[in-house]
């Protein structure tokens, strides 16, 4: 039968501590806060009633239950007040010496039956527990920030922690309210060893001038539906704190992407540790605040730009699949003449019912006008023949990911299209140098990768190859802004911004369940609810297709030579086996 807690303590009143006291005062039960100094109790006591004063004000706590909830709270500046308590949680600074220093000092306190429980994130839990003269009594329970909105906990157990202890602070995490997924004690546990590498390359990618930080962030929110950027969640997590726990990892784990980047150390010696301080991979109107102010990397609005930009009034399409058909009415419905070619009068025709079927969901949903619709509908023109592309403006190949039929089309294009037309390709994946090659004007060959579905997904990736020429790249950024689209710019390497940073994650992932160290339920789960990601690891895979999956990380092993990157055995043995995921019916999941 799970123990009924009625008393604990918290020690460490920081933005994640002060979370936690009020997680356990929000379920009725009683509280003993403690800091360091009186100074630090009262600015842990304004923590706690600045997050409760916002849940009135948003409606999310009701007064009386807000006195209620601050009656069950007894702070203090001596851990001796904690005698009583049937566990203490530690939420200090994420140093072992520290938490070492803590639990040994509690052992001397509380008494013989109390469960100590840390809430690190990346420190060897057992490591903490063997400074106790009763290591079967400590357990890991990392909360998540904000402790009072995530569902999500991480349960650790260690070798040594008895299947008792274990038991009732899971149970205890299920009466708070929250998910608990079980995991062993290693490096980062299930989100942060899989965030962490993530944002450690994103990171990279910024400090190697890749692409900017507005283009990175705007990446992965709009290509992925991420609820933050990458490094604008650096800023909210704290540099220091991030370099601490990839440091953590990498010592325990010893994998070189875990190593942190070497502009995060220069960040904070320099005092740059994110929105705690008002500076970061961003600049903040004051230390702590979330808005971020313009600042010597700001780029320049929207049209303000000088660069030269060529006219666009028509655009060429050349494909008949899915991307296609959703580029051809993105661009007729920003009122571009559209020229599509496909390769048989009957696709044409399959190609034009979709695009009036695109355009008439549209009208149903209120998002355009019969008129318009019509209008639209009115700039889309149909060919089996692509010498009908001679006039256009611009091309946009959307055909088949096979670098031989991409450039076979594109010295085609070359030949018919006029001089100084742009020629894009959508390749998500291959070479758009290798395009380039194939024509005798590289300097107007230029990346457009669209997302499925284009008429819905706002990101467009403009990748640049060392011959591009400037006024193609701002033509085509420009375009982009037309049809309502959000351009990032990149250069030309495999995986351009989104993939190369999803990518090795996901195989990060599936290498995690290969190891058995937790299901995949549990680690969708972790990401979900931890992370606030909108799909789970598992579930993306699946419904990507892992050999498509599969395809990118090998492209992206390839370019990089990265040991890291190399694809999951677990993954290649799956496509082999015909395990593609939802368009199979079996991926790491069996689909109805």
């Amino acid at each position: 039968m799970a123990r009924d807690f009625t008393q604990v303590g918290v020690i460490g009143l920081g933005t994640m501590g002060a979370g936690i006291v009020e997680v356990f005062a929000r379920n009725g039960i009683d509280v003993i806060a403690v800091e360091v100094s009186d100074e630090a109790v009262e600015k842990g006591r304004g923590v706690l009633a600045h997050s409760t004063d916002r849940a009135v004000a948003r409606g999310k706590l009701s007064a009386d239950d807000q006195l209620a909830l601050h009656a069950r709270v007894r702070f203090s500046a001596e851990m001796t007040d904690l005698a009583q308590c049937q566990l203490v949680i530690e939420a200090v600074p994420e140093q072992l010496a520290l938490k070492k220093a803590i639990f040994a000092r509690l052992d001397t306190i509380v008494g013989d039956d109390a469960i100590l429980a840390t809430n690190t994130s990346s420190l060897p839990v057992t490591e903490i527990a063997v400074a106790t003269v009763n290591p079967k009594r400590v357990v890991g329970m990392h909360f998540f920030n904000p402790a009072p909105v995530l569902q999500f906990v991480e349960v650790i157990k260690t070798v040594i922690t008895s299947d008792e202890v274990f038991e009732e602070v899971k149970a205890l995490a299920e009466r708070l309210g929250k998910k608990p997924v079980i995991v062993g004690d290693k490096a980062g546990f299930i989100a942060n060893a899989l965030l962490f590498g993530y944002l450690n390359h994103a990171v990279s990618m910024y400090e190697s001038k890749y692409a900017t930080r507005e283009d990175i962030d705007a990446a992965m929110k709009l290509g992925c539906g991420y609820p933050m950027g990458p490094l604008a969640l650096m800023d909210l997590i704290g540099l220091d704190t991030a370099y601490e726990i990839l440091d953590t990892m990498y010592k325990q784990g010893r994998d070189r992407l875990h190593a942190p980047s070497p502009i995060i150390k220069q960040m904070v010696s320099a005092g740059m540790r994110g929105r705690k301080s008002g500076r970061g991979f961003y600049t903040y109107a004051e230390p702590g605040a979330s808005q971020v102010v313009p600042d010597a990397l700001t780029p320049e609005p929207a049209g303000q730009a000088q660069a030269v930009t060529q006219p666009v009034r028509s655009v060429g399409v050349v494909g008949s699949g899915t991307m296609a058909v959703g580029i051809v009415q993105v661009l007729a419905q920003a009122g571009l003449d559209v020229v599509f070619v496909a390769r048989s009068d009957a696709k044409v025709a399959a190609v034009s019912a979709k695009v009036a079927q695109g355009l008439e969901k549209a009208v149903q949903r209120g998002r355009m006008t019969e008129q318009e619709r019509d209008v639209a509908l009115s700039l889309v023109t149909g060919t089996s023949q692509l010498d009908d592309l001679a006039g256009v403006d611009l091309v946009v190949e959307a055909v088949v990911e096979d670098l031989t039929v991409k450039r076979a089309l594109f010295e085609n294009l070359d030949e018919i299209c006029r001089p100084g037309a742009i020629l894009a390709t959508t390749t998500s994946s291959l070479p758009v140098v290798e395009c380039a090659a194939a024509t005798s004007r590289p300097g107007d060959v230029v990346g457009l990768h669209f997302f499925n579905p284009a008429q819905v997904m706002r990101l467009v990736e403009v990748v640049h190859t060392v011959a591009t020429a400037d006024d193609v790249v701002a033509t085509a950024v420009a375009l982009c802004e037309q049809i309502g689209k959000q351009a990032v710019t990149c250069g030309d390497r495999a995986g351009f911004i989104v993939n190369a940073l999803l990518f090795p994650y996901l195989n990060d992932a599936i290498k995690m369940l290969e190891a058995n160290y937790s299901t995949a339920d549990d680690i969708d789960t972790a990401m979900k609810t931890g992370c606030g990601l909108p799909m789970g690891p598992f579930e993306l895979l699946d419904a990507v297709g892992l050999d498509v999956s599969l395809a990118i990380e090998r492209e992206l092993y390839l370019e990089f030579r990265e040991r890291g990157y190399a694809p999951a055995p677990l993954l290649e043995h799956l496509v082999r086996a015909g395990y593609l995921g939802r368009k199979t019916g079996r991926g790491f999941r069996t689909h109805a």
